[in-house]
């Protein structure tokens, strides 16, 4: 064999460890086939040396492969995105005079910016929809080319794609432009694509419209976004559909509203109104949390509101976090900062006096009301507020309890997510990001240490790359909800920065000044967040020791208002919070209208119950009743009312 030739064999070394040479450059598409017909069928992409790649394209060195298909973990994103090239193309060859702009792949899906001097509609919606199923029946071949800049930024402009020509004129000089054929269309892409459009799965559906500035800037043309959502097959489809049917039936400012718990007003933008009912609820969860953080030894503290600017500088977050401050200047000239967060003003109380290594750990923990400008396009509910409240606690301890400290902390947090309905949840460690404090050595310290510990606590972690705090690296613990959604609400996160920067120290058992480290812990998180998560998870039909209402007395007859005023009296005094309807509504009226109000229990009481001193049960979703003497029924929800141990 001549050295050209040997030269141009490839060796392709697959997952199973095996080894397959070719003569010459080969590509995806023809190592599947020499593999077997079935995979070739399958085949969607391939992995060369963990880079994903298009199968068409030459692989002309040796290299580890694996075969793409729709079972693989990157088949969905690859699907969504060929979804968003098969919208945009449909959308063109629908409304010739649009620009298409960027169509990234999203959670759930994709969507497409577009724009057009006319505002799409729904039936545009169907429409687009149609015509994508068509440009899959067509099995349109899709290509992968390079092309010089210039001519690239010229095509476009030829074809009135002036978005498009922007784009290639801002990317690096030395990035390869790659234009994506499609039939008779073309995009500018990156790619990978799947080899065809035929390879998109009927599985998609176009979800709704919204507005988008270019590039996020108001000053720029407002665009239309079309929102669409891409599966693997029709049943991802219908199971996804039907999740978000259900979320919509849980939203939680639909039942604030049905539960009268809370609102907002555009005078507050951003804060929350709470109800009687609402702030109940607020206060039953803030309590249950205090009284396990009582029973873990924290030191429960309070900080101002507002605090000069110069412990902002000195923390670090004046630099890193000043955008998202509430500020205020007053007449000596003073700059002051409503805290976005409570962990500087920990450091000032672990400040006074002298800490000795006995006082170390030094739990420390504040339901601590905290502001942040948040964008108003970004407010949510209760999910994204400017005004909040933390169960923001600091462990201030030796490096040589940073473990069990972790362990502690974790055990916590699982007994308090069980006790409050959460069996499911992960766990993602976060590492440094690129705007961070501290030097490189000192994060690995931090970085070494709770991974460690995390070990150490018997938790499985997910990576997440860069989304540390940019004072230490944290573990993000995501609660699942009952109908599968994940919302990501505790962290803990080990400091070595903050100690420093704001001269925190301790006496150690040697008699040197050593500086504490810090972790930084929340199990709820944001107490908004929090509860708008809870109210969705149990659809607002809560446990009897969570209710904001536990329970109505409402009457069949108004013969019974005085035995039902007894009976409402007599549960009150054993503790439970309800409400008396002695109104004439028939009480299927009643019925219905305190269901709405996810009332967990209904007493009916009628003549016969005021003359054997009993009532009957209704429970919350339950068309079945249980008759029980008086004194029976307040035993049995008194003891369901108790919050867990």
């Amino acid at each position: 064999m001549s050295a050209e030739a040997q030269a141009a064999r490839v060796a392709i070394t697959l997952p199973d460890g095996s080894v397959r040479d070719y003569d010459a450059p080969t590509t995806g598409a023809e190592i599947a086939a020499s593999i077997g017909a079935g995979l070739a069928k399958a085949a969607l992409a391939v992995k060369v040396d963990g880079e994903l790649r298009d199968l068409k394209r030459a692989i002309d060195h040796d290299a580890a492969l694996e075969i793409v298909t729709s079972k693989s973990p990157d088949a969905l994103e690859l699907v969504r995105h060929d979804a968003a090239h098969v919208l945009a193309q449909a959308a063109k060859e629908l409304f010739p005079d649009i620009q298409v702009t960027i169509g990234p792949v999203i959670e759930d899906g994709f969507y497409y910016d577009f724009s057009r001097s006319e505002p799409f509609t729904p039936e545009d919606l169907e429409k687009m929809e149609k015509r994508m199923a068509e440009i899959i029946d067509r099995d349109d071949p899709i290509d992968r080319e390079v092309w010089d800049r210039d001519e690239a930024a010229a095509f476009f402009e030829s074809v009135g794609e002036s978005y498009k020509s922007e784009i290639i004129r801002d990317l690096p000089a030395d990035q390869t432009i790659t234009l994506y054929r499609q039939g008779d269309w073309i995009d500018l892409c990156r790619g990978p694509h799947l080899p065809s459009t035929g390879k998109v799965p009927k599985a998609f559906k176009l979800m709704k419209l919204a507005g988008a500035y270019w590039r996020g800037d108001s000053r720029n043309e407002m665009l239309q976004r079309v929102y669409g959502t891409a599966w693997l097959n029709k049943d991802q489809l219908k199971d996804h559909l039907t999740r978000l049917e259900e979320a919509e039936k849980r939203d939680h400012r639909k039942l604030g509203r049905e539960m009268d718990l809370f609102h907002f007003q555009e005078e507050a933008v951003g804060s929350v109104f709470w109800h009687d009912k609402g702030w109940r609820l607020y206060r039953t969860v803030q309590n249950y949390v205090r009284r396990r953080l009582d029973a873990e030894h924290y030191q429960e503290v309070n900080t101002p509101q507002m605090v000069d600017r110069s412990l902002w500088e000195a923390s670090g977050h004046w630099e890193k976090f000043r955008e998202h401050m509430f500020t205020a200047q007053t007449e000596d000239d003073r700059i002051w900062a409503m805290k976005p967060m409570n962990c500087p003003c920990h450091v000032q109380i672990f400040r006074q006096g002298t800490k000795s290594y006995r006082d170390l750990p030094l739990r420390m923990a504040e339901f601590g009301s905290c502001l942040r400008y948040e964008p108003s396009g970004a407010l949510h509910g209760l999910m994204r507020v400017r005004a909040f409240t933390q169960d923001d606690a600091h462990i201030f301890c030796t490096e040589d309890q940073i473990t069990s400290e972790t362990i502690r902390f974790c055990e916590l947090l699982s007994s308090i997510y069980s006790d409050l309905g959460f069996e499911a949840f992960v766990v993602k460690f976060s590492d440094r990001p690129d705007v961070r404090a501290g030097e490189d050595a000192v994060w690995d310290q931090a970085e070494d240490a709770l991974k460690a510990a995390a070990e150490a606590a018997n938790l499985d972690l997910e990576l997440n790359p860069g989304e540390g705090a940019f004072y230490g690296p944290k573990l993000e613990f995501v609660l699942r909800d009952a109908i599968g959604r994940d919302w990501q609400c505790g962290t803990l996160q080990v400091d070595f920065v903050l100690p420093e920067r704001l001269d925190a120290t301790y006496v150690a058992e040697s008699g040197d000044r050593k500086r504490p480290v810090m972790l930084h812990r929340a199990i709820l998180g944001s107490f908004e967040r929090f509860l708008a998560v809870l109210i969705e998870h149990y659809a607002g039909h809560f446990p009897l020791w969570l209710a904001p209402t536990q329970y109505v007395v409402a009457t069949v007859t108004n013969e019974a208002d005085d035995y039902a005023t007894e009976v409402h009296a007599q549960l009150a005094q054993a503790g439970l919070v309800g409400l008396l309807d002695t109104a004439a509504d028939k009480i299927s009226y009643k019925v219905r209208q305190h269901s709405v109000g996810k009332i967990p229990v209904i007493l009916a009481v009628g003549k016969r119950e005021a003359e054997e001193r009993t009532v009957s049960i209704r429970r919350l979703g339950s068309k079945e009743q249980q008759s029980l003497a008086l004194a029976d029924a307040i035993h049995t929800l008194t003891n369901e009312s108790q919050p867990p141990a």
